[in-house]
């Protein structure tokens, strides 16, 4: 029995029941793959539950707010997928008349969507014969076939999409692509797969030549930056609050984030007090304030590390701009900042 053959019978035998699979709608399948890019299945199922529920349909999804739908993806990061979601409802239902693009052509057209998204919806919504290339495949085909051409190079993104388009079920490419992706989710994963008892290990390369865990090989990432934060969470005796919306681009575009004053190091109370803060929220103001984390809060993105520190800034009255604090949670906001809303006891103080 060959790859192809051992591969959609042990996914006949051991798929996962995932509710995008019970549907053949474009709709449901988009938005399952937006929201599994650099996510897990684990924990982008409670999302996709969400925006089925709210959003049954891409008019709906189009009709909603940016604000509606960055706070219904908070938690998921890489918020410009939210960004780009959105964008493409409002193209399809507007511009579209709600019909979703049935090939994988114009399908790559659509804010947001790349080859391996385009590939996905292309077979599963539509049974176009267009290979699927994401991390799961490129672990199982390198280690089958021993292939140690870096997966993140150019060169190696076109053997791989060539290999994989040569080893496709033309007959059944939804079920091909679906069965590579959960075979290299649950079977050959990326530490300690189950080589005992793949279907696959009698001809595995990787297996035979003992270079499971070096493959597949990926060049070196770009230099992680830190940088240090340290925001003012403002409360006067009306427990009004400030909260600013970050409108430059960046990850957390379009996110509310307490006043925020960077550093180029980790500050103690006494270098704080230090600061010029003339152009900041603070300007003019008669205030306390204490530090709440001793410690700073270390959140770790892709490309940067931030070093975080929670101000806790009292004074009497603040100026316009504010919001009550028991509404702080109707605002999208990053993780790190929802995490302290979460942890901070507001009507304490």
């Amino acid at each position: 029995m060959d790859f192809k053959n051992k591969l959609t019978n042990w996914y006949s035998n051991n798929k996962r029941d995932l509710p995008w699979r019970n549907s053949k709608n474009p709709y449901h399948i988009w938005l399952s793959e937006i929201i599994l890019q650099q996510t897990q299945v684990k924990q982008g199922l409670p999302y996709y539950d969400a925006f089925v529920k709210q959003y049954p349909t891409v008019f709906d999804l189009a009709n909603a707010s940016e604000e509606e739908v960055l706070k219904l993806w908070q938690g998921l990061g890489y918020y410009s997928r939210a960004r780009n979601l959105h964008a493409t409802a409002k193209y399809v239902a507007f511009e579209l008349n709600g019909n979703f693009p049935d090939n994988y052509r114009d399908l790559l057209k659509l804010k947001g969507v790349g080859d391996y998204t385009a590939s996905a919806i292309a077979s599963i919504a539509f049974n176009e014969v267009e290979a699927v290339v994401d991390g799961n495949v490129f672990r199982v085909l390198s280690r089958y076939f021993g292939i140690k051409t870096p997966i993140n190079s150019t060169t190696g993104a076109k053997k791989f999409k060539e290999l994989a388009s040569s080893l496709i079920d033309k007959d059944q490419p939804a079920m091909f692509n679906q069965a590579i992706m959960d075979f290299g989710a649950t079977q050959c994963k990326p530490k300690n797969p189950y080589c005992v008892i793949c279907p696959l290990n009698e001809s595995c390369v990787a297996l035979q030549k003992n270079l499971i865990d070096s493959l597949p090989v990926k060049l070196k990432k770009t230099k992680v930056k830190t940088k240090f934060f340290n925001f003012l969470v403002c409360i006067d005796n009306n427990n009004k609050t400030i909260l600013e919306k970050r409108t430059s681009k960046g990850i957390w575009q379009n996110l509310y984030q307490f006043p925020l004053i960077e550093s180029d190091k980790s500050l103690t109370a006494e270098e704080f007090h230090l600061l010029d803060l003339e152009d900041s929220a603070l300007k003019n103001l008669k205030f306390d304030y204490s530090l709440y984390n001793e410690d700073d809060i270390v959140h770790k993105l892709s490309h940067q590390h931030l070093y975080t520190k929670f101000w806790i800034i009292e004074t009497e009255k603040l100026s316009n701009n504010t919001i009550l604090t028991k509404d702080l949670i109707n605002y999208p906001v990053p993780v790190l900042i929802s995490e302290f809303i979460n942890s901070f006891n507001f009507g304490k103080l």
